[in-house]
């Protein structure tokens, strides 16, 4: 268990009144001023990022972290409030607060906006093109933080929908936090990849930056999408994140939208 931070038990008047210390306040010249439960927050992802409570698993109630962190029932509460909304932990109708895994069926369309047009929303079937470890190029390496020249591994890959090719993707992943990862693994693996990145490589997606425009499919990927060349296509480019806000993927898709769509929803 860690220990409960000096500053928060010395400082939780002041951060109740508004001036809240912030957990690093000790190292820091000045402090800042952030609420209370934002403090809290900070500190449960802290030991969500270490692995003291893994995917899936449950994480102690409201009043244990109250006791541990020497606060209210009601900060720790709108600390986990936010966590929830951000699908760092999922809360279950009488069993407690879990963290949120990528094994979940409800987190498999989190990241995967395309829905059918008609039917019940399914994932796809994927067929590997290209596996290698590669030197990553100055834009792979400016999106993922990397120096240029950098290894990474290049995926790139068919997914299917009732046997209709309908994705093209390549992705980029940094080679030092997936060492190991290869194309026999991809390939027996039967779950969706983020469910093996979070398994065997200890790398969650927490949140993804995408931009979205309108292309003509080349030849090349016409023929992988059983289209005929220059039928409009979605390109999407997607920089996933972990915990610190640290990239660890860049996905670069094309979308066929002859009976799909994409679907975001705007809350």
């Amino acid at each position: 268990m860690n220990p409960v931070p000096p500053n928060l038990t010395n400082n939780a008047g002041a951060a109740s009144a508004g001036a809240a210390v912030s957990p690093s306040a000790g190292a820091a010249a000045s402090p800042t001023f952030s609420p209370l439960y934002q403090q809290i927050k900070a500190l449960i992802t802290q030991s969500l990022q270490s692995g003291e409570w893994k995917p899936g698993e449950l994480i102690p109630s409201e009043v244990e972290l109250a006791n541990r962190f020497k606060v209210s029932q009601g900060t720790v509460r709108k600390a986990i409030d936010e966590l929830a909304a951000e699908n760092l932990v999922m809360r279950r109708q009488g069993k407690g607060t879990f963290v949120s895994t990528h094994h979940e069926a409800r987190a498999h369309f989190r990241f995967l906006r395309l829905m059918p047009d008609e039917g019940v929303p399914h994932y796809p079937e994927s067929k590997f093109i290209e596996v290698k470890r590669m030197r990553a190029p100055a834009d792979v390496a400016r999106l993922l933080d990397l120096k240029s020249g950098d290894a990474v591994i290049f995926i790139k890959r068919v997914q299917s929908f009732d046997g209709l090719p309908t994705i093209v993707e390549e992705l980029w992943l940094p080679g030092m936090t997936f060492k190991g990862l290869t194309a026999e693994r991809l390939v027996e693996y039967k779950g969706p990849m983020y469910g093996l990145f979070e398994s065997e490589f200890g790398t969650r997606m927490i949140r993804a930056a995408e931009k979205i425009r309108a292309v003509c499919a080349d030849g090349a990927n016409a023929e992988l999408l059983h289209l005929p060349a220059g039928t409009p296509l979605l390109c999407s480019e997607r920089v996933s994140f972990t915990y610190g806000d640290k990239p660890v993927e860049l996905r670069r898709g094309l979308y066929s939208t002859e009976r799909h769509h994409y679907q975001n929803d705007l809350n």
